[in-house]
C-alpha cells in the first residue's frame, strides 16, 4: 500500500477536499477549515495542514491552529483535528503526521506545540508530555493538554 505524507502547501489542490474531510470527521464548519487553509496557502500564517494519502484518497490528517477551542489562549499554537481512518489505524500514520508537523513548525522557529486530547498513552509515544488540564469551550469536563518541546 502506497502512503504519502504531505502538507497542504505541497498539494494545494487538495484544499477543498481536505476541508470537507476534516469537517466530516470533526463537525467543525467546513468554512472554518477553509479559512485556516487559505491563510496557510497565502502565507498569512505558518500554521500548517498535513495529510496522509492512500492512492490519492485522504486517510489521515491534522492541522496546526492558534487555539483548539479551550480556555488557555496562552498555550499556542495547537495541533488539532488529528484523525486516521479506522481501516488505516495501527500503521504509524498519526505518528508520522505529528512528527512532520513538529519538525515543520520547529524549522520555522515555532516551538513548543500544544494539543488537547482525551487519549492517554498515545501521544507520549511521539514525544508529547502531559502538561495540565484545560477547560474546553462549552465542555462540562476538563480535558488533557499536552506539550511537545
Amino acid at each position: 500500500m502506497n502512503l504519502e505524507i504531505t502538507s497542504l502547501r505541497d498539494r494545494p489542490e487538495l484544499m477543498e477536499r481536505a476541508a470537507a474531510w476534516f469537517h466530516e470527521k470533526w463537525h467543525v464548519p467546513q468554512e472554518a477549515y477553509l479559512e485556516c487553509m487559505r491563510a496557510y496557502l497565502n502565507r498569512e500564517t505558518e500554521y500548517g495542514w498535513y495529510m496522509c494519502l492512500s492512492d490519492g484518497r485522504i486517510v489521515g490528517g491534522l492541522g496546526v491552529i492558534e487555539n483548539d477551542f479551550h480556555d488557555r489562549k496562552d498555550l499556542s499554537p495547537n495541533v488539532c483535528a488529528v484523525y486516521t481512518e479506522e481501516a488505516f489505524r495501527g500503521r504509524g500514520i498519526a505518528g508520522r503526521l505529528l512528527n512532520m508537523a513538529v519538525e515543520d513548525m520547529r524549522a520555522k522557529g515555532i516551538t513548543p506545540l500544544y494539543l488537547v486530547t482525551d487519549h492517554t498513552g498515545f501521544y507520549e509515544r511521539y514525544g508529547w508530555e502531559f502538561l495540565c488540564m484545560v477547560q474546553g469551550d462549552g465542555e462540562p469536563e476538563m480535558t488533557r493538554m499536552y506539550i511537545h518541546r
